[in-house]
């Protein structure tokens, strides 16, 4: 079964194929390949403005070498109107099926600083409406432009925002724009992520939590204090003093999501060990 005729009806799980090197793939794709089995893999597109191979052109890579769906970023950043809709035709052409339209960081973040100019052309609402007129046919002009892509559309969403009504909001225009499914920013708060989860039911829409497992005490406590939109509970700092790891922790707040999402999206850090014990653990909550 495909992830969009899977989601709404069984729980799925995906996670991300981490930065590729350069050009060696095969370093990335044989790690991945020792994932257990997932529903698909997201790919990023230059996160934080650092140079990364080009994200739809890797999905390929990644359905063709591990026969698992990609969910190639496709960003607002870098590209024209034309190039935009060029690049999607490409993508549509590759076999992606599935892309998670988002802005994308500022070029300045990276190392190329100044230099490397935004485009930022669209929107992220006008970037989703733009892909729906191509799903129908037409390209920005309302002009047939030969065929029809097939593009399964994901947005963000963030559970943990300080104005959760203008975040459920957000997803409503996204939705009315043309958004299928959304994956969530990073949870550690389940009482909260329950609560958004409620709210957000009425929209009709799969939602995917974000689960990054924690490394260190350390890695948790400078998170809490300095990395804005990360909502880290006293409770699990606590559990950490107390010798709780990062990967039990996440099993722990899946399992109170569970009833409430869609999905789990892991966020490991490259960490196959650690996602396929949160898989392995997720599998038992389906049976």
């Amino acid at each position: 079964m495909t992830l969009i005729k899977k989601l709404g009806k069984e729980f799925v799980i995906t996670t991300e194929l981490g930065p590729v090197k350069g050009i060696h793939t095969n370093e990335s794709l044989e790690k991945a390949e020792k994932y257990l089995p997932l529903d698909g893999i997201n790919i990023h597109d230059c996160p934080m403005g650092n140079l990364r191979i080009n994200a739809t052109m890797m999905g390929a890579l990644v359905q063709n070498r591990l026969n698992t769906e990609a969910i190639p970023h496709f960003t607002c950043r870098d590209r024209s109107l034309l190039g935009t809709q060029a690049d999607l035709l490409g993508a549509h052409a590759m076999g992606i099926r599935h892309i998670l339209v988002t802005t994308g960081d500022p070029p300045k973040h990276g190392p190329f600083g100044e230099t490397s100019k935004a485009v930022y052309n669209l929107n992220t609402f006008e970037l989703i409406r733009l892909v729906k007129k191509l799903n129908a046919g037409l390209d920005y002009n309302d002009k047939e432009y030969g065929g029809q892509t097939q593009f399964n559309i994901s947005c963000t969403a963030v559970p943990t925002s300080k104005d959760m009504d203008r975040e459920i909001s957000r997803m409503e225009k996204k939705i009315e724009a043309g958004a299928d499914f959304f994956q969530t920013q990073v949870v550690y708060d389940a009482q909260k992520a329950v609560r958004f989860a409620e709210k957000s039911k009425s929209l009709g829409k799969p939602v995917i939590m974000g689960i990054m497992p924690l490394k260190s005490l350390k890695m948790a406590s400078y998170m809490k204090d300095h990395v804005e939109g990360i909502d880290i509970p006293d409770n699990i700092i606590d559990k950490m003093k107390d010798g709780m790891d990062g990967i039990e922790i996440s099993c722990e707040i899946v399992k109170q999501v569970f009833p409430y999402y869609d999905g789990i999206h892991i966020m490991a850090m490259g960490n196959i060990s650690g996602t396929n014990a949160i898989i392995e653990y997720v599998n038992t909550l389906t049976k």
